[in-house]
């Protein structure tokens, strides 16, 4: 009966232990890879910073007395430099003051750039992408652009932080830059969605949006943007303005998303 019992306390304790090794082992696993996707996130972050351009590559622009670099012309040189790597990458986004700060991608699926990075290695950050119905050629409406919400902060995590009105007022810009223009975007709407299921009628689908057919549905779109913002913003957009959407996960709901758009300035 003793033995028994021994037995019994000695496979308990194997059980606790071994379920104890188990529980370290994944936490030293998932943070390992916490901070080695940090440390690519951010080094991608920091990449324009890295590409060197000579002096005769950028427009450089008269003022009263000297000759000033624009900066605009310098990313945009970088932009084109970049495409040499990776014809997929289409531009950069930033908004200042925050982390973020990456390329980004448009391939021939929505899928892709979800499991790979800039240099098309298989990465679970993935990229910051433009939707594939984008057209260059029209160009569209809407520069509809997806990344991931890392928990580590990086990514398009920091979204999130636009439920504040505070963080809005300081961070009101979104710089995107292609290998044409470096332009501006005024946020014009900050607001939490879902993915919603085909029989759901009556809904606000702002990922269907990418192209305007008509002026109506542009302005439905404004108007529905408009309507479901978390805070009132002033600005707004007419049809005619181009418009970049900002969209990530969100888990306030199932198949939850956050979203920012903003208008050209």
């Amino acid at each position: 009966m003793k033995e028994k019992l021994k037995t019994k306390k000695r496979i308990i304790y194997i059980l606790i232990n071994g379920t104890f090794i188990f529980l370290i082992a994944i936490s030293v696993i998932y943070i390992i890879d916490f901070f080695s996707l940090k440390k690519e996130a951010m080094e991608e972050s920091n990449l324009l910073n890295t590409i060197k351009i000579n002096e005769n590559e950028i427009i450089q622009t008269e003022t009263r007395d000297t000759k000033a670099i624009s900066k605009g012309a310098e990313r945009i040189m970088k932009i084109k430099k970049l495409q040499k790597e990776n014809p997929d990458i289409i531009g950069w986004i930033e908004i200042e003051n925050t982390n973020i700060n990456y390329p980004v991608l448009q391939g021939t699926d929505n899928e892709y750039y979800m499991t790979h990075n800039y240099k098309k290695e298989k990465s679970k950050k993935g990229s910051i992408f433009l939707t594939k119905d984008y057209d260059w050629n029209i160009p569209s409406t809407n520069l509809l652009i997806y990344g991931h919400n890392l928990r580590n902060g990086t990514m398009f995590e920091e979204l999130l932080e636009y439920e504040n009105e505070e963080f809005y007022k300081e961070h009101p810009i979104i710089r995107f830059t292609t290998a044409e223009e470096d332009a501006e975007y005024v946020i014009i709407s900050v607001f939490k969605s879902r993915v919603y299921y085909k029989y759901e009628k009556n809904v606000f689908r702002y990922y269907y949006f990418v192209n305007a057919k008509t002026q109506e549905e542009y302005n439905e779109f404004i108007g529905n943007a408009k309507k479901a913002s978390l805070y009132n913003i002033e600005e707004t957009a007419v049809f005619g303005d181009q418009l970049i959407t900002l969209s990530t996960c969100s888990y306030h709901t199932e198949d939850g998303r956050f979203v920012v758009v903003g208008r050209k300035m």
